[in-house]
Formats: C-alpha cells, sequence, structure tokens
C-alpha cells in the first residue's frame, strides 16, 4: 500500500477504536445506571416505615419511604431556592415536623410553589393544616461543594441545604436527613378523590427510574466505528 493508505488507515481504525472504547463506556454507564434503579427501586416501593425504624447510616435510608405524624413548625420553616419544575422558576417550602415524644424535629420538604426570580416567595398563601398524618421519602442533606451563605437579606432561603447553617436556625434539634412529603391523608375526601386543598402546594416528585441516554450514545459511537470502517474499505478498494 502507499504512504497514502496507510496513514489514512491508522487514522481510521484509532478513530474506530476511540469511537469503540466510547461506546463501551456508555454501556458501562448504563449498568450502574440500571444497579442504581434497582436499589432505588427496592427502596422506593418498600413499606413505609415510622422515621424511629430507619437506618442510622442516611446513606442506607435514603428514598426509603416513611410514615410521618405530628405537628408543624410554620414560624420556622425555611426556602431551599431555585427550584425547577416543567421549565418554571421556583423555591421548594421545607418545615420542621414536631413530633411527640422526640425532641428532634423533621424537616419536611411539602412541595413546589412558583417564584419569578426562583428565590422569593410569600409562604402565608402556603400553610396547611397545622398536624401532618401522611407519607414521604428520606432525602439526605448534601455533605460535599460550595455551600453559599445566605443572603441575610433572607436568611432562611437557601440555595443547598447545609444542614450545619441550618441546625443554628431553630430552637431544637434536626434530623440528619429531610423527608420529601407525597402524600397527605388528611387532605383527602373519600366521596371525591385525593383532591388537595388549595392551599397545598404541589408535591415534588420522585427522581425518574428512566435508564438516560446512555444506551442511544452507546448505538451511536459503534455506528461511528463502524462507518470508519466501512468507509475505510470502501476507499482502499476504489483506491
Amino acid at each position: 500500500m502507499t504512504f497514502r493508505k496507510w496513514g489514512l488507515t491508522i487514522v481510521a481504525v484509532s478513530a474506530a477504536a476511540i469511537f469503540i472504547s466510547f461506546g463501551f463506556w456508555q454501556l458501562r454507564r448504563l449498568d450502574a445506571r440500571q444497579q442504581s434503579n434497582l436499589m432505588l427501586a427496592s427502596r422506593r416501593y418498600a413499606p413505609a416505615v415510622d422515621p424511629t425504624s430507619l437506618p442510622a447510616d442516611t446513606g442506607s435510608a435514603r428514598f426509603r419511604p416513611v410514615r410521618l405524624r405530628g405537628r408543624y413548625d410554620f414560624d420556622n420553616q425555611i426556602i431551599h431556592t431555585l427550584r425547577g419544575r416543567s421549565g418554571s422558576p421556583g423555591v421548594n417550602i421545607l418545615t420542621p415536623l414536631l413530633r411527640d415524644g422526640n425532641d428532634t424535629a423533621i424537616l419536611v420538604n411539602r412541595g413546589w410553589v412558583y417564584a419569578p426570580d426562583g428565590v422569593s416567595v410569600d409562604t402565608k398563601p402556603w400553610r396547611e393544616e397545622d398536624t401532618l398524618n401522611g407519607t414521604g421519602f428520606v432525602e439526605t442533606f448534601p455533605t460535599a461543594g460550595v455551600f453559599t451563605p445566605p443572603n441575610p437579606e433572607r436568611p432562611r432561603s437557601f440555595r443547598r441545604l447545609d444542614r450545619t447553617a441550618l441546625s443554628k436556625l431553630f430552637p431544637y434539634p434536626i434530623a440528619n436527613y429531610y423527608v420529601v412529603l407525597s402524600d397527605t391523608i388528611s387532605n383527602r375526601n373519600p366521596a371525591l378523590g385525593a383532591t388537595p386543598s388549595p392551599n397545598v402546594p404541589p408535591r415534588v416528585e420522585p427522581a425518574s427510574l428512566d435508564e438516560g441516554p446512555h444506551r442511544n450514545y452507546a448505538v451511536q459511537w459503534f455506528s461511528f466505528a463502524a462507518i470508519s470502517i466501512i468507509g475505510l474499505m470502501i476507499f482502499l478498494r476504489r483506491a
């Protein structure tokens, strides 16, 4: 073969090898996503338990469904800012739940509220019943990354839920996890169905169990590899 053919062959084979490696990388990511989904599903669809029955390790408790009963402390609720929903800006409202016989409050993510700037919201229209009887799933506080201090003008609004900073806001200890509320039994009407009252914010949806785009990306990379080899073969035959 001529030097040109050898050069093109090396380039095409090298490109195909790189594309194939990218394809297998996406397959490994797909497998990791599937394993994560299996773990998530095993926890999400387990029976709801009392918070006192959760594992001490928050990593093992994450996503597990829990039953919540107690009284909201609306005076001490906080705002989780810059929370999007269907392309709209907003915030999540987290309210401490006080439980009988337990001095540790649980922060409850009651739901999402529209806010044009993703930061400011009037929480008064979103005051639900004072007592809660419902279910939700456990979520953990982030432990890594940059925790920006709250704006002094909005000391109870947080971009990221820094548990260390949050603990200083409350007159009582808070749990080392929070709960995303999914269903409130007290807001059900047996005759009309589960229709919440107008002051109940839309609940936050749990993470999707889809497999993501990794399978399609893998197919694309393998296709690029095939095109490189087929194109090389066509060139060598015609040259």
